[in-house]
C-alpha cells in the first residue's frame, strides 16, 4: 500500500548523503519557524539541529557538518538569551 511513495523517497535519498538531507530539513524548518515571529523558537530549533549535526556519526561526507553543528551550538544560546519574546 505504501510501496510507491516509499520507493520515490528512497530513490531521492540515494542521490544525497544524510548531511545534505538534514541541512535541507534545517533550512525548511527554520523558514517555518520564522512564520511564528519568535526568535526563541528559532534559537531552540537551532540548538536541536546543532546537536543532531554533532551527534549523528553516520553523516557521509566531509567534517563540514560537524563544524556546522558546533557553530550552531555556539550561536543558538546567544540568540536565545538575546531574544525578547
Amino acid at each position: 500500500m505504501f510501496a510507491p511513495p516509499l520507493q520515490v523517497i528512497d530513490n531521492f535519498l540515494l542521490q544525497y548523503n544524510l548531511g545534505q538531507v538534514l541541512l535541507l530539513v534545517f533550512v525548511l524548518a527554520t523558514l517555518a519557524a520564522f512564520t511564528q515571529r519568535s526568535l526563541k523558537i528559532v534559537a531552540l530549533q537551532t540548538m536541536v539541529f546543532g546537536l543532531v549535526f554533532m551527534l549523528v556519526p553516520s553523516i557521509d561526507g566531509p567534517n563540514l557538518y560537524l563544524y556546522l553543528g558546533i557553530g550552531l551550538l555556539v550561536i543558538a544560546p546567544m540568540a536565545y538569551v538575546s531574544a525578547g519574546r
